[in-house]
Order: structure tokens, then sequence, then C-alpha cells
């Protein structure tokens, strides 16, 4: 995600995301670019950092793995493929114009210009296929699944409505088209199985949940009524259990993914009458007015000390604990505790520096001592001293998802994907060096 500038320290920050599974973060300044361990609430660990190349406002890695991709504002038309712990840079394509995003997963890596999209097999970087004449997208706007065995590709379908193009980046094949706003898309996201693929329009008021591949509408949440705004973030959680979006607002809005049971009881309460009537009322209202009575609210919702500047948020488990990670362009990781069953305002707990010597504040006086918690937000407020163990869906190179099998995260980066030996994942031996892309060809 560009920063876009705005805010102290935003100068230096061009870019800032979160890699697959949401363990670490990337941030491409005008120096260079760092890659920082999210393992740990107290502390900010330092993975990475290189001065080599300037000016970088793209730079994805893969989970935990080695490999980066970069781009830089000197050379907007060549992506890098580096692997950082050697020193080495695996390979370079050049595009026929500027590079707006990448993504990538285990299987794909997925390059957006303006109006064409390019798949290549991560394994040895060949090009596999290029979708040209795509609707201008000039912000670069895409989402590829992290499940590798079951990529599919989300983009706009249209530069003038909401439509969402799915295009299986597996068997190369389009899959869906969902009409899923009236307005121009402003972000999408597909969940860690790739089963479901959230998206908000450029007005921000409302998000929508589709199943994948079928496209059907499974949720409906309303961001706000009284401003238009512009989503800058729209992520799950691992286990798809919440939803988030970050805007230019100061306001971070969680929502749960659940269908609560119908209740008969209440159809026999006076309340629970009118209710009924009121919502059967609703069905010869103008269905936008219907839609807005049967959208959901925020389940829990954080209240940023700055507005204005674009951030990048994730729910991850840390320490055994439910959190939320919101990075600013003005240099900062801002962690609170999420609490999963009642939500409400969520607690903040840490404040990192990116830009400084990675030096940590708490918010409030922290070391003073609390009354005995009642809550489960105040019972986890204070820096919990469990090792860093959290646990996530696994997944596997043979099979991809493991049906939420739950293994320790430690074990995510042992696999073929390390990149530490001779036998790196992609093998460098094969595409080592430059090659220059242009209308489906190498």
């Amino acid at each position: 995600m560009e920063t876009g500038g705005g805010g102290e320290g935003a100068g230096d920050i061009c870019c800032l995301s979160y890699n697959q599974d949401c363990t670490s973060l990337a941030i491409g300044m005008r120096s260079g670019y760092k890659l920082y361990s999210l393992s740990n609430v107290e502390r900010l660990d330092l993975v990475h950092e290189s001065w080599e190349v300037k000016d970088v406002y793209i730079v994805e890695r893969l989970f935990s793995s080695s490999l980066v991709v970069v781009v830089s504002h000197a050379k907007p038309r060549q992506m890098n493929v580096l692997h950082f712990k050697k020193g080495t840079e695996i390979c370079n394509y050049n595009y026929s114009g500027n590079i707006l995003s990448i993504r990538l997963n285990r299987q794909r890596l997925i390059v957006c210009l303006e109006e064409s999209i390019y798949i290549h097999n991560i394994k040895d970087m060949k090009l596999l296929k290029t979708l040209l004449d795509t609707p201008r997208n000039p912000h670069g706007l895409c989402a590829l699944s992290i499940n590798h065995s079951n990529s599919f590709l989300a983009y706009p379908g249209s530069s003038s409505s909401g439509e969402v193009s799915v295009y299986d980046a597996n068997c190369l094949k389009c899959e869906c088209t969902i009409p899923a706003h009236d307005s121009p898309l402003a972000a999408i996201a597909f969940n860690s199985t790739g089963t479901k693929l959230a998206s908000a329009s450029e007005k921000g008021t409302v998000i929508r949940v589709f199943s994948i591949p079928e496209g059907q509408k499974l949720y409906e949440f309303r961001r706000g009524m009284k401003r238009y705004v512009s989503i800058s973030s729209l992520v799950f959680s691992m286990d798809s259990q919440f939803l988030c979006a970050s805007s230019n607002t100061e306001t971070v809005h969680i929502f749960k993914l659940e269908h609560l049971p119908d209740r008969p009881e209440e159809n026999a309460t006076w309340t629970g009458y009118v209710g009924k009537m009121f919502m059967a009322a609703s069905n010869y209202l103008p269905a936008q007015v219907s839609d807005m009575m049967n959208q959901d609210r925020a389940f829990a919702t954080v209240r940023l000390n700055f507005s204005g500047q674009k951030n990048a948020c994730t729910l991850v488990t840390i320490q055994k604990l439910p959190r939320l990670l919101v990075t600013s362009a003005s240099g900062h990781l801002y962690v609170y505790n999420l609490d999963p069953q009642d939500g409400g305002e969520c607690v903040l707990i840490k404040k990192h520096s990116l830009l400084g010597s990675a030096k940590s504040e708490t918010d409030g006086d922290s070391d003073a001592e609390s009354p005995v918690p009642v809550t489960y937000a105040a019972t986890v407020a204070r820096p919990s001293s469990a090792p860093p163990t959290s646990t996530m869906t696994g997944y596997s190179e043979d099979v991809g998802a493991l049906r939420g099998e739950i293994i320790p995260e430690h074990e995510l980066a042992v696999g073929p994907i390390c990149l530490d030996d001779e036998k790196e994942f992609p093998p460098i031996s094969l595409c080592r060096g430059g090659g220059k892309v242009r209308d489906g060809r190498l």
C-alpha cells in the first residue's frame, strides 16, 4: 500500500505491507526498505534492512521466507526479486508500464499495471498468462488468495461500477463476475482459504462479503452513514471470524462474520411482533432503504489519535491473544487487544516507532497497579509474559490449507520455502537474470 504522504515522518515512508500470514511487516522508504517480525507485542524485531535501492514504493515478502519483491520510483517498470539473506538478486523483469501492485503466494506472483495483469509461476518465474485490456485500474487494486492450492485473483471488472472479476490463477480461467457495488471499487480482500471475498466501494459506507467461487452475497456491513470515506485497508482475520476495515478517518471498524440464529420466542412478545412487522414493511421500501435496515454494525472499533492519512491494518494472534495492528504512514505501529467475545472498544497496549531505533511506548500508565479485571479487554490489557507461540491455520506445500488444522506458527518456515540453502524455492539457477515482458511475451 502506497502511503501517499501526509503526517509527521510520512515523507520517509513510501509504502506499508504485511506478508501473507501477517507475521511480518515491510516498509518501503526513500532510503531503502525494512522488514520487521510481528511475533511479540512488547518489542519490534528488525529482520532485515537494505539501503541499496532507493525510493521503494512496493516491497512484498513471501511468508517468512527470504524472498522479497521490490519496486522503486527510480525504475517503476522493473520488478526485482531478491534473496535478502544471501544479498543476491534472483531475477528482475521489465514491463510495458509502471508497476502499481504485486501480490504473491507459494504458486503465483501477480504483477498489476494500470490496464493489464501478469501472472508468473513463482517456482521458476515463467510468465504463464497476461490479462490484457483489463478495465482501467489506476491504483493497481487486486487481491490474491494466499492459499496456493486455491489461487483466486480478484480485480476490478469495471472502471465505472463496483464489479469484481474473479480469476483462477492456477487453472488460468475466469471464474465469476460479482456485481458487488454501484460505485467503483476501493478495496478487495480474500480470506486465508480463498473461500470468501470482501469488497468496499469508493463511497466506503458499505462492506460486503461474497462466497468464492459462487459469488453469492454472505454478509453486508455498514461502516458509517454520515460521510463518504476512502477505505485504505480491508483484511480478514486468519480464522475468517472477523473482518477489519480502516479508512482516512480516525475510526477502525471490526465486523464479526456470524449469522445470528432466529429466536422464535421473541415473536410472542409485543417487541418481537413490532420488529417482525417492521422488517416485513422494509420489503415495500426502496432497495437502498431496505438494505440499510438489514446491514450489521461493527462488532468492535478503535479510535485512532490521527486521521487524514493512510494506514494498514491486520488482525493477528500474538502470544496466544487476538490483536489488531495498525501501521500509520507517519511511521508508527499501534498494537490493540481485541475482545473476541464482547467486542467494543479495543485497548491500545503498545506503540512502536518504525523509523527510529524500534523503541516502543505503552499507552497510559501501564506500570501502575490496576484493579482486578472484570472484562476480557481488561484482562489482556497488560502485556503477556507468554512465549510467542501463537497458532494459526496451517499450510503445506502439498495440499495448501490443512482444513483448519492448527500448527505452531514457527513451523510455517521450515518447508521448502525457507530459501536458506542450495535448494531455494524458487530455484535461483532457473530464474536468475533479467527479462522484459511486453504484450504477454518475455
